[in-house]
């Protein structure tokens, strides 16, 4: 599945991506403080130089020519129609709101455009200290629930790791209403510019090692929340790595950043990673192989656990020993 990101948000861009194979888009999200700013900057190129000139009060004023229907959610809804238009796979409006009415107002506003599922996007950096873990899930499981109640197609909820006990929540979210989760949110982190002094953000694109957040947990939650489905997202850049998320129990395998340095044609090559793999070592479906190396059915479960940590060190400090020792 193609993730959110530039190449999903045109629809020349989305139809290369069809051709290249994706089973499914995600559209760029909808960010309420995004569109909720648009009507305002709005607002101001129209008053520029009102006042100005004694014509500018009149009907012949020199207001600039826009176009308002892409004010605010206008151009998402726009691109969720044209969308599905012109694409036979399924198209998947994303959202990411701060209230829990502003969630449902525009998730139902993307699925009446006609997305076939809609994404929310919880996207959230909790900066104040008086509102605890308990507040910030709970604000998560509402909105999941106020959305699930007004929407007739399916919801998909992505998130970030940044929570104490993710198979808690999980359970949560899926008893609320998500159908499918998605793991994990990536956020992008500031940096300083040292001579500026200035706080700067910027683009770092994933990297195929990024894959083992979402695939240990995957491999977790999995055989415990059967009744959803669960998307990998972070770090997918080859076949190998949609390969082993789909063993660890994953449904699809997300992509943005190797799509956006490779292009849509990429989807293609991994895919013929995918098929290759899957005939060398007897897989005759996806089905057959999805969730065969989870934490239920893996040979040695600590691998997913906390004691992987100390057995990881310490073959990480025998292995430089032996080396060091060679070198010598």
């Amino acid at each position: 599945v193609a993730s959110a990101s530039p190449l999903t948000g045109m629809v020349e861009s989305l139809l290369a991506l069809q051709e290249a194979g994706v089973a499914a888009v995600v559209l760029p999200s909808l960010f309420e403080e995004e569109v909720e700013e648009e009507p305002l900057r709005l607002l101001d190129q129209m008053e520029t130089g009102l006042g100005t000139f004694a014509e500018a009060t009149g009907d012949t004023g020199f207001f600039p020519d826009l176009d308002i229907t892409d004010v605010g959610p206008g151009v998402h809804l726009n691109l969720v129609a044209d969308a599905k238009a012109a694409l036979d796979v399924p198209v998947i409006a994303s959202v990411n709101a701060r209230s829990s009415g502003a969630w449902v107002r525009y998730a139902r506003m993307l699925a009446d455009a006609g997305a076939d599922a809609v994404e929310l996007n919880l996207y959230d950096v909790v900066t104040d200290p008086d509102e605890d873990s308990l507040d910030v899930e709970d604000r998560l499981a509402d909105a999941v629930r106020a959305v699930r109640a007004e929407l007739a197609v399916p919801l998909a909820v992505k998130r970030s790791p940044y929570y104490s006990a993710l198979p808690a929540l999980a359970q949560r979210l899926a008893a609320d209403g998500a159908d499918g989760l998605v793991l994990f949110n990536r956020f992008y982190q500031p940096d300083i510019d040292i001579e500026t002094l200035g706080v700067e953000a910027k683009v770092s694109l994933s990297h195929p090692s990024e894959v083992r957040l979402p695939l240990r947990w995957i491999g977790i939650l999995r055989p415990l929340l059967t009744e959803v489905s669960w998307a990998a997202s972070s770090g997918g850049h080859t076949g190998a790595e949609v390969i082993k998320v789909l063993l660890a129990g994953a449904d699809v395998a997300m992509m943005t950043s190797a799509l956006l340095l490779q292009g849509p044609e990429h989807v293609a090559e991994v895919e013929a990673q995918l098929v290759s793999w899957m005939s060398e070592h007897d897989y005759s479906s996806v089905r057959q192989m999805r969730g065969s190396v989870s934490y239920k059915t893996a040979a040695d479960r600590s691998s997913y656990e906390r004691s992987q940590y100390i057995r990881t060190l310490s073959s990480y400090l025998l292995d430089h020993a032996l080396g060091s020792t060679h070198g010598h």
